[in-house]
């Protein structure tokens, strides 16, 4: 079955915005992987006194959605304070586009994740932000959970209440097993969601394996 697109998605894909690199940027980010399909890098130039974002540019690696959710995510931002940026979630781009297909959610994800990326990389630069060590356990765990979609509902999975258990491995490090509850109509969708948590967790600094399983409920 096609896919089926809203003329928004159709506009910034077949004519995206502020595509290329930008000369000297303040901050880089690049989210997602060639090898799983989906991947943007923004290059971004921040104004150090007012925290504007003065211009922001973008390179994709994937599919329409990708490339437009890219496209809309930084007309959103240029102009845009560093606050604002940090506001911003991935309902804002859907809805920007008219919409997105369930399957491709995640786009819009990959897209605010990697703008919020820059403007991290930004603060960490200018001193506004300590840049730590991120811990491996359960609570961080469940933080980088809040960024992966469920297709069949449009939530993450924080919100869906569909993370059973969380399990950090103690015998063997930096493996992290994940129970996840789903329905008889959201089982179509397991594939894709066991994808973007091995692709969010991955992103964990110390985690070497995720496990992921799937209960229906009950």
């Amino acid at each position: 079955m096609a896919i089926k697109y809203s003329q928004k998605v159709i506009q910034h894909f077949t004519s995206p915005q502020n595509v290329g690199d930008l000369k000297d940027p303040d901050a880089v980010s690049t989210e997602g992987s060639a090898a799983c399909g989906d991947m943007i890098t923004y290059s971004m130039k921040i104004n150090s006194e007012t925290r504007i974002v003065e211009d922001v540019m973008f390179k994709s690696f994937g599919c329409a959605s990708n490339i437009a959710t890219a496209s809309v995510a930084t007309v959103l931002a240029k102009g845009k304070s560093i606050d604002d940026i940090k506001a911003l979630k991935h309902a804002d781009l859907t809805d920007a586009l008219d919409g997105l297909p369930a399957v491709k959610l995640h786009c819009s994800v990959l897209a605010i994740d990697g703008l919020k990326s820059a403007v991290r990389q930004w603060e960490v630069s200018q001193g506004l932000i300590e840049n730590g060590h991120v811990i491996l356990n359960k609570e961080t765990v469940h933080k980088f959970l809040n960024g992966v979609i469920n297709p069949h509902t449009g939530e993450n999975l924080i919100e869906a209440n569909m993370i059973r258990r969380i399990l950090i491995e103690e015998e063997e490090e930096g493996h992290v097993f994940i129970e996840i509850r789903i329905t008889d109509e959201e089982e179509m969708f397991a594939p894709n969601i066991d994808e973007e948590i091995r692709e969010k967790l991955e992103e964990i600094p110390g985690v070497r394996k995720v496990l992921v399983q799937f209960k229906h409920k009950i």
